[in-house]
């Protein structure tokens, strides 16, 4: 059980700590419309001031829409306001304007009922902001982030936050939590795997009613890898006689439908082609590398034919990525875009160690794990800007994520 275990946490995790944050931007040079900050807030706490300030300047850069303009008497394409104000208590309110060219475009408010929670007015007010411009969406931005933070061998939390990780909050902890995975595109709960009794045993979490409800248990390992569109359906990878496989659990019949049958290792099974088929990572070739198989089908495809490393797959509608050691660099895993339907494949990072890679929930944007050094961080790969960002985590090491 343990050699399985440990096989499946190496194929699936990373693990990392960090000091300081920093952003950089792999390629630049399109011409963007030119966008000016002007902040009217009259908080006294100029710690969040400043720090809601920065927030809004790396969310316009982030959304790879605009120009950003710091301050000053500069000429912009666009006029961006706002005014953020405690209210009683920890509540906290923003007001929002955009002008172009002298025209107000657009003017919204938003609040939040703590502190805490400041970043997200900032994500969502930008998401708001691009809308209403009709520039290229980034409906991801104020969506929150899974991640199971490990401080030993023996014990995790699993903490949510924002993609920046200003935000963090604890919400499962004591013993070992790992492999976090949204339930619903409502982000209102997730699975999770625990040991109950030393036995892998799946939950869901409610954020709602801050409960954990068991789903199933298996000796040797379980973890839920995907949900289906309609989430009614998770794969999950179990060991039941130690041997790991991909299985199907429909949530409203209870039932478990086993999807591959190697002698090997088969794990990480992710949905792919309207939910029709499933890519997994598999040692049938001596090493790890992905294949798909039909649900319900036998016959499982090779799907990548290069490198002897691939793993920790991501997939959205017929869109994989995955990383993949460099064969010719020690140490090097590159991030890997592909398509089912052609045989393009597009390398995402260029260097150092980049791991677990999951796709957004519009397929535009990709989250993962880097490497930089003896540090890391967080990182967000702008798929069609072909722009990269970094955001260490500061405190402890991540073990996995999800988006």
């Amino acid at each position: 059980m343990k050699k399985i275990f440990g096989l499946f946490f190496l194929i699936l995790s990373a693990v990392f700590a960090a000091e300081e944050t920093s952003i950089s931007i792999v390629n630049k040079g399109t011409v963007l419309p030119k966008i000016i900050i002007k902040d009217n807030s009259t908080l006294s706490d100029a710690t969040l001031k400043r720090n809601f300030y920065n927030l809004i300047l790396n969310d316009l850069k982030i959304s790879s829409n605009f120009e950003v303009l710091e301050r000053g008497n500069k000429q912009g394409n666009y006029l961006l306001e706002y005014e953020l104000n405690k209210e009683g208590g920890n509540a906290l309110n923003l007001r929002v304007k955009i002008e172009a060219d002298g025209t107000e475009k657009s003017n919204k408010s938003y609040s939040v009922p703590s502190l805490e929670l400041y970043p997200f007015l900032a994500h969502t007010s930008i998401k708001d902001s691009v809308n209403t411009l009709g520039l290229a969406p980034v409906e991801w931005m104020d969506h929150k982030i899974l991640i199971a933070k490990t401080s030993n061998s023996k014990r995790s939390q699993i903490i949510m936050a924002d993609y920046t990780l200003t935000y963090q909050k604890v919400v499962v902890a004591g013993g070992l939590n790992l492999f976090p995975k949204w339930a619903n595109k409502a982000q209102s709960a997730f699975y999770y795997t625990a040991y109950d009794h030393n036995i892998p045993t799946l939950y869901r979490y409610d954020l709602n009613t801050n409960k954990a409800t068991r789903i199933l248990s298996s000796g040797g390992m379980i973890v839920a890898s995907d949900v289906s569109e309609d989430e009614n359906k998770i794969l999950v990878t179990m060991a039941p006689q130690d041997q790991p496989d991909v299985y199907l659990y429909d949530l409203k019949k209870k039932s478990l439908i086993k999807i591959t049958n190697y002698s090997g290792v088969d794990v990480n099974g992710n949905f792919i082609e309207n939910d029709q088929k499933v890519v997994f990572v598999s040692d049938r070739l001596g090493y790890p590398n992905l294949f798909m198989q039909k649900i319900g089908g036998s016959n499982a495809e090779q799907v990548v034919f290069h490198g002897r490393n691939n793993t920790a797959v991501s997939t959205y509608k017929n869109y994989i990525v995955y990383s993949s050691r460099e064969m010719e660099q020690k140490g090097v895993f590159n991030i890997y875009l592909m398509s089912t339907e052609s045989d393009y494949i597009r390398q995402l990072t260029a260097n150092g160690k980049n791991l677990f890679p999951r796709f957004s929930s519009d397929g535009g944007s990709i989250v993962f794990i880097k490497y930089l050094g003896d540090q890391t961080a967080l990182g967000i790969i702008r798929v069609n800007a072909n722009k990269s960002f970094h955001f260490p985590l500061k405190v402890g090491k991540i073990q996995s994520i999800d988006w």
